[in-house]
């Protein structure tokens, strides 16, 4: 179930990185940000990668040259990629589309797609070289938003890595931008859905005004020192398929039957990792969870709108409640967090960043979870068919690694459909979470009834 590190190695040579412009003159102008687009917890780069196996139609095709003409003719409807970050007053984003281009990276390596192995999940190895961090490119101000390398592979495939500055889009904008440009590398004239600004529909209220509770942005002082220490993390990932699914929803009592797929896997993560960490019972943790709210909205945000349209809403409870009582605890508390998210909610929050100065989400003994298994990494074709992978490239991103896990669409080697998360874990955690998963996945069905039963006559006492 568990992915073991591999130790495949090979060597990628790239050429000079390049800037790549829009291939027709575009407006310069300074276009603002949303109030949800530019708060500190999305201030940094994230990684993907979409893998592709070689195609007999495709042969003659230099998959770095059909992409970067492609890249040209896209950034004309997406010219604002072009532009770089400026900081105005009250910490506020904006783009000046100066047309400047995006960085483009053509490389090869000598290795094959089936080296890979036929899990293809995070973590990756060589990333560093598959997605070459070029000197300088990295800051959030004054850098391109977007880095693209074609890595060409020996079998003919390829890697389309990608590094978005993350308050420009998130995964639908993104994934959006990514199918324009397939559109366009197979011959389009245009993306078929065209690219939508209108970030003004998330700037905040005048007067601004919190009306919700808010608490992923409340400051919790780290007083135990129970930030994740960053030397020893081990990364692994975890496939759930049909089965492991039905062994969690075991756990779920009648009343909760209707939780989703995503909901029973937050609190069995939760849950397990709590245990894996061994934090003081009293402690308060946090599992926060990504919301998609683009149709929260009346009128939902228009088709096209390719900016962050999404919350962080979080659940919390003691380390203690977490460890001992049934996974109901956790599960219903995921539940009200992501049903918190509303209209007014998101209101909330974009006000709730002009009056604080932009937070950060709260990283103390917290844990975010996003679920990208529909949000079409996957389908991005730039002429050689849907991605063998695509999606994140690696759990662990953000201002503080270690605190973030995707849940990816994945088919496993007999054919079964379900989801792969990468975890990162302090090393000494990991052994522990991998045995507490274990145990939820495997225990028997009677055993587990007689377990609640002990775990509800002792919540009661």
């Amino acid at each position: 179930m568990a992915q073991i590190d591999t130790p495949l190695t090979f060597n990628v040579r790239r050429r000079a990185p390049e800037l790549i412009s829009p291939a027709k003159p575009t407006p310069r102008e300074l276009k603002p940000l949303s109030d949800i687009d530019d708060q500190d917890g999305l201030r940094f780069h994230i990684p993907g990668l979409q893998f592709y196996r070689s195609d007999p139609k495709m042969i003659n095709k230099n998959p770095a040259s059909v992409i970067r003409e492609a890249l040209a003719k896209v950034l004309v409807f997406y010219y604002p990629f072009a532009g770089r970050l400026k900081e105005g007053s009250a910490r506020k984003l904006m783009v000046d589309c100066t047309g400047e281009g995006v960085l483009f990276i053509e490389a090869e390596a000598d290795v094959t797609l089936k080296q890979f192995g036929d899990a293809l999940q995070p973590p990756f190895p060589c990333l560093e070289e598959l997605l070459y961090d070029v000197p300088g490119s990295s800051s959030v101000l004054d850098s391109p938003l977007l880095l693209i390398q074609v890595t060409k592979l020996l079998c003919g495939g390829f890697i389309f890595a990608l590094r978005l500055n993350h308050t420009m889009s998130d995964a639908p904008g993104i994934v959006q931008f990514m199918t324009g440009l397939g559109e366009m590398a197979q011959g389009a004239s245009r993306p078929s859905t065209l690219p939508v600004w209108q970030r003004e529909l998330l700037f905040a209220r005048d007067p601004p005004r919190v009306t919700c509770t808010h608490n992923e942005y409340i400051e919790v002082e780290d007083t135990k020192g129970t930030l994740i220490p960053l030397d020893d993390m081990a990364h692994r990932s975890f496939f759930f398929g049909p089965s492991e699914i039905s062994a969690l929803r075991r756990f779920v009592p009648s009343y909760l039957k209707k939780c989703s797929t995503f909901e029973v896997l937050t609190a069995c993560l939760w849950r397990c990792r709590t245990i894996a960490l061994q934090p003081d019972p009293e402690e308060e943790m946090r599992i926060i969870c990504i919301v998609n709210a683009r149709g929260k909205f009346n009128p939902p945000l228009p088709k096209g709108y390719y900016g962050n349209g999404f919350a962080f809403p979080v659940a919390i409870s003691t380390a203690g409640d977490l460890s001992n009582k049934p996974l109901s605890h956790a599960l219903e508390l995921v539940m009200k967090a992501k049903s918190d998210v509303t209209e007014e909610y998101m209101r909330s929050i974009a006000d709730l960043m002009v009056i604080k100065g932009r937070p950060h989400f709260t990283v103390v003994r917290s844990y975010l979870v996003s679920d990208v298994t529909h949000a079409g990494f996957d389908v991005v074709d730039f002429g050689w068919g849907k991605a063998a992978y695509g999606g994140p490239a690696k759990g662990g991103v953000g201002a503080i690694p270690g605190v973030a896990s995707f849940y990816i669409p994945f088919t496993n080697h007999k054919g079964e459909s379900g989801i792969v998360l990468p975890i990162c874990l302090p090393s000494v955690a990991m052994d522990k979470f991998v045995k507490e998963l274990d145990k939820m996945l495997a225990q028997d069905h009677n055993e587990q009834v007689l377990q609640e039963h002990k775990l509800l006559v002792l919540a009661r006492l």
